[in-house]
């Protein structure tokens, strides 16, 4: 992803790297971005063949536009390193890095990648998914070299915490706000947990509606079914567009020229909305080009 603007991230779709029949078809589908995981869906005994089955996945010609990230093994598991080689290797856009709890395993992955891949930039992403990693969100985004998104993982956060898993999240959402809050202070994308019951349209509809509504950019899903929903929520709706178009055409009149603050319909519209509708007008537009048949 080289605009400026940034990236589109409105759905991510985690798909185990061991699945062959996976692999061929994510490419395919209309999420904004594709997490292969060589972590936590993939035993012990079959990451060596996920790894081959990446390899020569990104051998394949592919002329999708998605942001594409691997999640890898901690270091420390003993798989960390080749997954990293693996990265170095296939170059994809982003390295996601599990259960981050400190600035140091940043750190060290970066180190590590900057040796593999010495011509080549490879993005960070953590995964916030423990006690340690919420208490530590905001130095974990501000890290020289840091992430340039956060992922929450709250599976594992209610595995650590004992907090039961109920519709709403309401004694998950004061720590689901402070890693939005890490992320927004230090510029950094910040991505909502998976939905588990890919069948619960209903509900994952309405922890969809929530999530954009706490600030998240988008969400992490483990199966296509659940694209559709988060695209149409996690995106700009036609009125939201509609209104954004109005507020870039006011301050482009002559009149508004050196205003601040201009009068639209009876609303009092500060420039800050005007480079937010700029914004918003440009992901439409990535969004409205990728649907374009290529």
């Amino acid at each position: 992803m080289k605009n400026h603007i940034a990236p589109v991230r409105r759905s991510l779709l985690s798909v185990p790297a061991d699945n062959r029949r996976a692999l061929e078809k994510a490419p395919g589908l209309d999420c904004d971005g594709l997490i292969y995981d060589l972590e936590d869906s993939v035993a012990p005994e079959k990451k060596p063949e996920a790894r081959d089955n990446l390899a020569n996945a990104f051998s394949q010609p592919c002329q999708s536009q998605q942001e594409q990230i691997i999640r890898i093994n901690p270091l420390e598991s003993g798989f960390g390193e080749d997954d990293l080689k693996l990265a170095a290797q296939i170059l994809p856009d982003a390295v996601a890095l599990p259960k981050v709890e400190h600035v140091g395993e940043i750190a060290a992955v970066a180190d590590m990648l900057a040796r593999l891949a010495p011509a080549r930039s490879i993005a960070l992403w953590a995964m916030i998914e423990t006690p340690k990693g919420v208490l530590n969100a905001a130095s974990i985004a501000a890290a020289e070299n840091g992430p340039k998104c956060l992922v929450v993982g709250s599976n594992d956060l209610r595995k650590e915490t004992g907090v039961l898993a109920q519709p709403g999240r309401a004694y998950l959402v004061p720590w689901l706000m402070q890693i939005v809050l890490a992320g927004r202070a230090h510029g950094v994308d910040v991505i909502d947990s998976v939905f588990n019951d890919f069948r619960d349209d209903a509900g994952f509809a309405a922890e969809c509606a929530q999530g954009r509504a706490m600030g998240f950019s988008g969400k992490m899903l483990i199966h296509p079914a659940q694209i559709d929903i988060a695209n149409r929520h996690f995106g700009p709706d036609p009125q939201a567009v509609s209104d954004a178009e109005a507020i870039v055409s006011a301050f482009e009149q002559p009149e508004a020229q050196g205003l601040n603050v201009i009068n639209l319909d009876g609303k009092m519209i500060e420039r800050l909305h005007f480079e937010e509708a700029k914004t918003l007008l440009a992901q439409a537009a990535m969004i409205f080009a990728r649907k374009k048949p290529q």
